[in-house]
């Protein structure tokens, strides 16, 4: 497939940051998995990169770039109602242009992404890929097709409005697809969760966790996007999915499902990743209170339970009501789960917290 245009190179060094973040995180693919997450050719990508790190050259004039970042078919003119195309500027920049009678000249592409990229970070920051560097705002404007309807343009670059798209597209078709992208992501989750993470970004396309009503497939994608992010350091960007899958999954069941109880855990545990101890605290206390009726006061998923509780308890600063309901904790467990390796894990959580007491001279009644 051919790829003619050309980039800024503002747009062009944000890929090849994107390319570096990735990296990090796994060593191999990463050119692909960004090349994909931005709907660009691979080849281009790597020879962006590959320019990016070879030795600097000697200075040659600059190339007249194609500064074209929105997917085709969102402009529509205000004044024909036509969708808007691709044209160059007199300064070999390039704009958009509806029917040559109606404008006298193109507006500006680059403004018109800066303007729409800025309103995507703002309104829905959630969409885009979480990274460690800030997302310009002409990298943001590339993913507005998965929350805007319809972009139209007035007068001036800068005069634009908005068509948000009101819920989630659905149907046979897009259930189909998006069913076959959670699959495909929870398969690839080990091995390559930046990829991954791309395919459920698009399956909750144009999905707002924050209004978007319950639905099993988008309560599912939901839950694997915010284990993924967790697990590649975005907590902050992991509690607005969690908390939709789980308060999904409580519509959709029961609070005591036990879909809705492994999504009440994966909520307590992005709010205590990102250091919202007093919030965990709470929803420990209410996943233990449920587990107690469920699976019974022994069960190892309640005292395991318990014994986080404890934890949360100790980041809270309370020393003494932690290391009592973790010895507690211990002492039952050892009890209805002799040689369970939990065990262990829990004693030598306490050794911790006694260490850290001791450490900060704490004098505890219970002493």
């Amino acid at each position: 497939m051919a790829f003619p245009r050309r980039y800024p190179p503002d747009l062009i060094d944000a890929v090849v940051q994107r390319v570096a973040d990735a990296r990090t995180v796994k060593a191999y693919g990463a050119v692909t998995t960004v090349a994909r997450q931005l709907n660009l050719d691979p080849r281009l990508v790597q020879k962006w990169v590959t320019k990016a790190t070879a030795p600097p050259q000697p200075d040659r004039p600059a190339a007249n770039s194609w500064e074209t970042y929105l997917p085709a078919g969102l402009l529509h003119c205000t004044f024909c109602h036509q969708p808007m195309t691709h044209a160059e500027l007199q300064d070999s920049r390039q704009g958009y242009q509806c029917q040559a009678s109606c404008r006298p000249r193109p507006l500006d592409a680059a403004a018109i992404a800066d303007t729409i990229g800025r309103a995507i970070l703002r309104h829905t920051p959630r969409i885009i890929p979480a990274t460690s560097t800030p997302t310009p705002p002409h990298l943001a404007a590339t993913h507005a097709h998965r929350v805007l309807a319809r972009i139209t343009i007035g007068t001036t670059s800068a005069d634009i409005r908005l068509t948000w798209r009101a819920a989630p597209l659905t149907g046979p078709g897009v259930d189909t697809k998006r069913a076959q992208a959670v699959a495909s992501a929870r398969h690839l989750a080990l091995d390559d969760p930046l990829r991954a993470l791309r395919l459920l970004h698009d399956s909750l396309t144009g999905t707002d966790p924050a209004t978007a009503p319950a639905h099993p497939l988008f309560a599912d994608a939901a839950a694997l996007l915010a284990e993924l992010q967790l697990r590649l350091g975005y907590p902050s960007d992991a509690i607005a999915w969690a908390t939709y899958a789980h308060r999904s999954t409580v519509q959709l069941h029961s609070p005591t499902h036990s879909r809705s109880l492994q999504a009440l855990r994966l909520h307590a545990v992005a709010h205590r990743r990102a250091g919202h101890h007093q919030r965990a605290y709470h929803l420990y206390r209410q996943l233990g209170e449920h587990l107690v009726t469920t699976n019974g006061p022994h069960a190892q998923r309640t005292l395991a339970t318990h014994a986080a509780t404890a934890l949360v308890l100790h980041d809270l600063g309370h020393c003494q009501a932690a290391r009592t309901l973790l010895a507690d904790t211990i002492t039952t467990h050892r009890r209805h789960h002799p040689d369970h390796p939990a065990t262990a894990r829990m004693t030598q959580h306490l050794t911790r917290i006694w260490n850290d007491c001791a450490t900060k001279g704490h004098h505890h009644q219970d002493t």
